[in-house]
């Protein structure tokens, strides 16, 4: 169910609030409330929210039983279920389990001392025994960080090629998300600029998707830059330095397709620290996944840090279990 906010009530009281409102949030909701444990759902934006933001029908990498949470069944038509089947999927399992759910509310700070939590949002005030983390990644893009890239052109989400039928359109990166987006553009009628800061593109893409865009951009239906850098963005193009020197590509429009990262500002407002690694791993034992703050546990990918590829949603859920066992133990206050 949603909440109903009134700033001026007394705090809402809670065993457990967590933070995002995604497939795992969703699975570790409904496996604590399964516990007899009162739990509240908060999110900054729409129910699985990162889903929303999907590209149109796109397809999972997986089969539908490795995206179901809490037992419930995801009847879909499709081998590897699209965006918009996950959407009704999951909406159907927060009703079901009649979740609480408080959407476009973002949390701003975890005041207050184990078993006694306050989790402070834009609207209001939580207080709480427990919290989980489970915001995933796909929130905040990894920026170029040249002049240009904020200009109305230029975009780190890309949805469908269908608008941009004889425009020039430059794609940055060289993963799985760059290379669905350029193979559907030139397929839609743009013409596709790939710029790769590498060598080529990356052997991560999907072993059926690589290949058609090589073969794509062997015909010379999309253009690659490789070993390309990204100097400014403007009205009048992309200016990249190239091995053999800088050009100025012709762009329409600009999809930055250079990945995600955790909201660390948010990690840091909640009191968790990082390790000294390479990730910026998020501090926290990985076998109860409880943080250096007590009582604060982290769920699915953003377990992973900048390691984005280490947790999804088809391991990421098993979390939920473990931490909502943990939470149900007699000692856990």
């Amino acid at each position: 169910m949603l909440e109903n906010i009134n700033s001026a009530a007394a705090p809402a009281a809670y065993d457990v609030v967590v933070i995002g409102a995604g497939p795992v949030g969703l699975a570790c909701a409904l496996e604590a409330q399964r516990r007899g444990l009162s739990v509240c759902v908060v999110d900054k934006g729409a129910l699985v929210n990162s889903l929303v933001g999907y590209p149109t029908n796109m397809e999972f990498f997986s089969t539908p039983e490795l995206l179901e949470i809490g037992g419930y069944p995801f009847p879909t038509a499709h081998y590897k279920p699209l965006r918009e089947d996950a959407l009704d999927y999951y909406r159907r399992v927060a009703v079901a389990e009649n979740l609480t759910l408080r959407l476009y509310e973002r949390v701003l700070r975890l005041t207050g001392t184990p078993g006694a939590y306050e989790v402070v949002t834009e609207k209001g005030t939580l207080a709480t025994r427990f919290v989980i983390v489970a915001t995933g990644f796909f929130d905040v893009p990894n920026r170029l960080g040249v002049p240009g890239e904020d200009a109305p052109h230029v975009s780190y989400y890309y949805k469908e090629p269908y608008a941009h039928m004889g425009q020039s359109v430059v794609i940055i990166g060289a993963k799985n998300s760059a290379a669905k987006a350029a193979l559907q553009l030139v397929r839609a009628g743009a013409q596709v600029t790939l710029v790769v800061r590498g060598a080529a593109v990356s052997e991560s893409v999907k072993y059926w998707i690589r290949p058609d865009l090589l073969n794509r951009i062997a015909e010379g239906r999309i253009r690659a830059f490789y070993h390309t850098t990204v100097q400014s963005i403007s009205a009048a193009g992309v200016t990249v330095v190239t091995p053999g020197g800088e050009q100025q590509l012709p762009a329409d429009y600009v999809y930055a397709l250079t990945g995600y990262r955790p909201d660390y500002s948010l990690l840091e407002a909640l009191g968790v620290s990082f390790q000294d690694d390479a990730a910026r791993t998020p501090t926290h034992n990985p076998e109860t996944f409880e943080t250096n703050r007590l009582g604060v546990f982290l769920a699915g990918t953003v377990c992973g840090g900048l390691n984005t590829s280490r947790w999804f949603i088809e391991n990421g859920r098993h979390h939920a279990a473990i931490i909502a066992a943990r939470l149900a133990e007699p000692q856990a206050d």
